[in-house]
């Protein structure tokens, strides 16, 4: 018997040592060290969006969300066979429709000539203790792409490897900065994990360098939100700003959001794109009118802006018909599936206007 539980136990700690290194053996750098991208603006706190003292007037909710590290990454260089974090969380974002991996969950990629390839995504069991991310890879260099979480408050990062080995900075991989600002679709609300989100599919697939502004049911044309786009330096903004309002709040706030960036911006090219059919409207009519009324405002307003302002661009739906059809998870949000066709089909008009106005 006794034999039997000293088997029993050491099956139960071999993974320990097939897995990879003891996690008390690991070496940790702080990610502060390292290159952060996907910074619309400079924030004291290195993983917040926004810098919710310098700018006014937001609720509660979009304060919390501000502070959100949706769309960063850390990019570095290392010859660890193993990487682990120990990430540190002021708060997390817990609903069905996010998944914990997307909510506080890193998501990795490393470079293979020339190309980002998944590595892994994980987030701890336990929050604010260290973690085995990856492990067993070849102990040679490579160029690492680490997406924070998606709807967590993260208050610091530490990035682990093997005793022996060595990380350093790298500078930002990406090219022309993009900046997209929108609803709870920009955010990534729906998709499985951090690097799943559109705008960070059309990163990876395009190189340029994006920068997430995504709030999940705030997005709906406030003033203040221009104010924080018009104080923004990027070679184009792309919009997804008619997803959360109704009819009426775009109609009285469309052109003052506009004038607002315009004036900062007058030569920048400002891709505005329309809502997606939601998952739910085949059957449900109330939904179905009333979006079906936002994308006639939508039509009709943006005429008179195009016609005023050369710099605007106006895309149609990038998630149509069939390709919306079972990509929804929610009734609202689409899944990685349908974020990977909304990527595809939007990066190709975004990059036609950047190549128009010369920014590439």
């Amino acid at each position: 018997m006794r034999n039997f539980r000293l088997l029993l136990l050491a099956s139960l700690l071999a993974p320990t040592i097939l897995w990879g290194q003891s996690i008390k053996d690991i070496r940790y750098v702080d990610a502060s060290q390292l290159t952060l991208v996907g910074k619309a603006l400079p924030t004291p706190h290195l993983y917040h969006r926004i810098d919710t003292v310098a700018f006014k007037g937001f609720s509660k909710s979009e304060n919390q969300q501000a502070r959100c590290s949706a769309g960063l990454a850390v990019v570095f260089r290392t010859n660890s066979p193993q990487i682990d974090l120990l990430p540190s969380y002021k708060w997390q974002y817990r609903k069905d429709n996010v998944t914990g991996i997307a909510a506080a969950g890193f998501d990795l990629y490393i470079r293979q000539n020339n190309e980002w390839i998944y590595a892994n995504s994980l987030a701890p069991a336990k929050r604010n203790e260290a973690f085995t991310l990856m492990y067993g890879m070849e102990p040679k260099e490579k160029e690492c792409l680490l997406y924070l979480p998606m709807y967590s408050e993260l208050e610091s990062l530490k990035i682990g490897i093997q005793p022996g080995s060595s990380i350093e900075t790298i500078p930002n991989p990406f090219g022309q900065k993009v900046v997209f600002f929108g609803s709870s679709f920009t955010q990534g609300i729906g998709a499985s994990r951090p690097g799943m989100s559109y705008p960070l599919q059309i990163e990876r697939n395009t190189n340029l360098h994006v920068c997430n502004l995504g709030f999940s049911g705030n997005a709906k044309l406030q003033s203040y939100f221009a104010e924080v786009i018009a104080a923004t330096e990027a070679d184009a903004f792309v919009f997804d700003v008619f997803s959360n309002p109704d009819a009426m709040q775009i109609k009285e706030r469309l052109q003052a959001f506009v004038d607002i960036i315009v004036a900062k911006h007058p030569k920048t090219p400002l891709i505005f794109v329309q809502t997606i059919q939601r998952g739910n409207e085949a059957f449900n009519t109330l939904i179905r009118a009333r979006e079906s009324d936002k994308l006639e405002i939508v039509e009709t307003l943006m005429k008179e802006i195009i016609r005023k302002y050369p710099n605007i661009y106006l895309i149609g739906n990038p998630l149509p018909s069939p390709e919306n059809r079972d990509t929804c998870t929610d009734g609202t949000h689409p899944s990685d599936l349908g974020y990977y066709f909304w990527a595809k089909n939007l990066e190709k008009k975004i990059i036609e206007i950047l190549n128009k106005n010369k920014c590439l």
